[in-house]
């Protein structure tokens, strides 16, 4: 009887523990991985929502239209077919089942966005719908129609922001579905249509300037007659988008005379338009209701000659030819000199140096330490094997994140030194991971009475077990950091050939993991070291309260990455966490007694069901957000975007820019001590710098673009723009007399 109990009180501990890693997977997933619907997406300016119309449900002949509604912030527009002077049109990209296709964009009538003077655009503002048709073949098969939609777009005040979104739908078959009725009846009335009573006439003439096009068209609706009309040409590049030079009306027949462009490249048989009839200029509505026709005539006339760009003068093309030559002297994946690799490899090896100074290292360092130094009873070569052990840990934990990082740049993706802390799971496991090492050296709960009975034994036997793990942890907790000398080292690596870029890592991770490993394996130097006794202990105590602030900090960051409830629930696992491991300790204190030895069971049990319980509600809300918000900025900061600096250099005004993140201790340090202070921000204003902080807790493209540009890897990065100077990099670790140095330029 005995032995079933336990075997039960294993599987029902196992199986909380299974529960509790299942979600901590789930939360892990990319939200691609996870099929579900995904309607809207949300950006700064524009909301996104891919609508469906099928009331028929879903079969072969059956009307099926899909449609994105696009509502956009106030003085924010996206562009039509033909964008006219500048931008680009929303470019809709599906990926549906075998046996359905999705047709054009049925763009409805677009209106003149005026730029500057003799520049317009076409496009839309305030809420507009592109709707799209789907055809459904017989061979179609199954009981709902999976839609994916990848929708880009270019968002446009006097700035323009890319942007996109990703969309999926499960759309039942059986069944009637319509998003929004209205919507798609407005939409469908402001479609431009054709009228087969409707005649036009396009006459190209070699006068004035670079020559002109005039309209005739008649037949005409009455809703159009003796109205003010607009022409907007499907093909680009050939009239003037101002619009016309004149236009009049000879009793049923509009006549309208229009530049053509100087620049003009093309010379068509025949042009598109739409006709519209103009109105006063208000945002775009989808219950709008204007006349709209497709106008469609062959041209006659002989077209002026096209314009041809003038050749290129000798000595700048020469020019040309030694700048790209030496670009691609300079390319990504270049091999480096002999000189310049091994000046990065001394650079890297003393930021490695330096890191074991930096707060997020240093409390475990000085732990070891002492470890190393309350070892008295071993030999030499078990202390030169210890050191060994942990250094190859930390070597081999660092080729390991630098050759993920590599690799997953060679795809595209924008990463850095510390990539893997912009996941909030990460962030979660070094705070579960913090959490447990606070709680040892409290002394809830003693790690060998934990483990396995065979593992403990080989880790109490073989202690270079446990310093290799010790060195795993160490490159762990080291990547919020950057140290002097890293940024430029690491920037270096990520645009040489990979065998050049992990011996750079491979000398970070020496000079992380020497120090230790002279430690261990000179015992002369242990003798600088206090001399074991009682106090150790005490000492041991009192260091779990750093590590207690650091998780802290964690679930600051993980709050930002995610939102109060991914702080919150993790919070609560590790409240579930420190109770089952106070019970397991608690349990191991009595183990001898067998009085109550059921009860116990039954309470590790149960704190190992409730920890399991806690993360399976917690762990979805750590999602990160797929389209990142804005981060809050200190007071006397701007947020950072590519616009606004070039916006503020046009304006001839210096810019100092703050690459950061919650996630980057240096950073953080740096912010208290010097980028908050009131006579570094009133330096900052007398010489009339705009300060920008540029924030990375999140994966931001243009973030990692940037840094890339200006041959940094990691964070932080401090970089001061000054109009007419080449961009000045301030070292990682700040002083106020560092930024008075760097202002002193201006």
């Amino acid at each position: 009887m005995t032995v079933i109990w336990r075997r039960c009180m294993r599987l029902l501990i196992l199986g909380g523990l299974w529960l509790a890693l299942y979600a901590g997977a789930q939360a892990a997933l990319p939200w691609d991985a996870a099929p579900r619907n995904q309607s809207v997406v949300q950006t700064d300016h524009v909301r996104a929502e891919l609508l469906v119309y099928a009331p028929q449900g879903i079969e072969p002949g059956a009307t099926v239209w899909l449609g994105l509604k696009m509502a956009h912030q106030p003085q924010w527009h996206t562009y039509w077919d033909n964008p006219g002077d500048t931008g680009l049109p929303t470019s809709l990209t599906w990926q549906l089942p075998a046996g359905v296709t999705a047709g054009d964009v049925q763009w409805p009538a677009p209106k003149q966005l005026p730029i500057q003077e003799g520049l317009v655009n076409y496009g839309y503002d305030g809420t507009v719908l592109l709707p799209v048709q789907l055809a459904i073949g017989p061979e179609f098969q199954g009981s709902q129609l999976d839609i994916s939609l990848r929708a880009e777009w270019l968002a446009c005040r006097v700035e323009c922001i890319p942007e996109s979104g990703d969309f999926r739908l499960a759309v039942p078959v059986q069944q009637s579905t319509i998003s929004e009725i209205g919507i798609f009846e407005s939409t469908w009335e402001n479609i431009p249509q054709t009228d087969d009573a409707v005649t036009a006439q396009a006459h190209v003439s070699m006068e004035p300037g670079a020559g002109t096009l005039q309209w005739r068209i008649q037949g005409l609706p009455e809703s159009m007659q003796r109205r003010d009309l607009l022409l907007f040409p499907q093909q680009g590049g050939v009239m003037a988008n101002s619009g016309p030079l004149s236009s009049h009306w000879e009793g049923d027949v509009w006549t309208a005379v229009y530049p053509l462009l100087e620049q003009r490249l093309e010379s068509p048989d025949s042009m598109r338009a739409v006709l519209t009839v103009a109105v006063a200029d208000q945002e775009t509505t989808v219950s709008s209701k204007t006349p709209a026709l497709w106008i469609e005539a062959q041209v006659q006339g002989q077209w002026p000659a096209e314009w041809q760009p003038s050749g290129i003068p000798p000595a700048l093309q020469a020019g040309i030819d030694a700048d790209r030559a030496a670009a691609q002297a300079q390319a990504p994946g270049a091999a480096m000199g002999t000189s310049s690799w091994l000046g990065a490899l001394l650079l890297a090896f003393a930021g490695g140096l330096l890191l074991n100074l930096m707060p997020c290292v240093f409390p475990v360092l000085s732990i070891k330490a002492l470890t190393f130094a309350q070892s008295g009873g071993h030999t030499r070569g078990m202390h030169i094997a210890t050191g060994l052990a942990y250094g190859l840990g930390v070597v081999i934990t660092m080729l390991i994140l630098a050759g993920v990082m590599l690799a997953l740049r060679a795809t595209g993706s924008g990463l850095g030194w510390g990539f893997q802390l912009q996941s909030p799971v990460f962030v979660a496991l070094l705070a579960v991971l913090f959490t447990l090492i606070g709680l040892n050296l409290l002394g809830v709960f003693q790690v060998l009475t934990v483990l396995p009975g065979r593992i403990s034994d080989i880790r109490g036997k073989t202690p270079s077990v446990d310093a290799f793990f010790s060195g795993i942890v160490s490159v762990l907790i080291a990547t919020p950091c950057t140290a002097p000398f890293m940024g430029a080292a690491l920037g270096v690596a990520l645009v040489l050939p990979a065998w050049q870029a992990l011996s750079i890592f491979l000398a970070l991770g020496i000079g992380l993991a020497l120090p230790l490993m002279l430690l261990a394996c000179m015992p002369a130097l242990a003798q600088w070291l206090p001399k074991p006794g009682a106090w150790m202990e005490t000492f041991r105590r009192f260091m779990a309260f750093p590590m207690l602030a650091t998780v802290l900090w964690l679930v600051w960051v993980i709050g930002l990455q995610t939102s109060v409830d991914g702080a919150v629930g993790l919070l609560a696992i590790l409240l579930a966490l420190a109770l089952l491991m106070w019970v397991w300790g608690w349990s191991q204190q009595h183990r001898a007694q067998t009085q109550g030895r059921s009860w116990r069971r039954i309470a590790v049990a149960l704190s190992v069901l409730l920890l399991a319980g806690v993360t399976f509600w917690a762990a979805p809300s750590w999602r990160a957000v797929s389209v990142a918000a804005p981060a809050a900025v200190s007071s006397g900061w701007q947020p950072w975007s590519v616009e606004r600096v070039q916006q503020l250099q046009a304006q001839g005004q210096p810019v100092f820019i703050d690459f950061t993140a919650a996630w980057c201790m240096t950073c953080q340090v740096n912010k208290r001590t010097t980028l908050t202070q009131p006579d570094v921000l009133k330096a900052f204003a007398d010489k009339g710098v705009v300060l920008l902080q540029a924030d990375w807790t999140r994966p931001d493209p243009a973030i990692a673009a940037e840094l890339q540009r200006l041959g940094r890897s990691g964070l932080p990065v401090y970089v001061l723009l000054v109009p007419g100077q080449a961009p000045q990099l301030l070292p990682e670790v700040l002083t106020p007399g560092i930024v008075y140095q760097a202002l002193d330029t201006i």
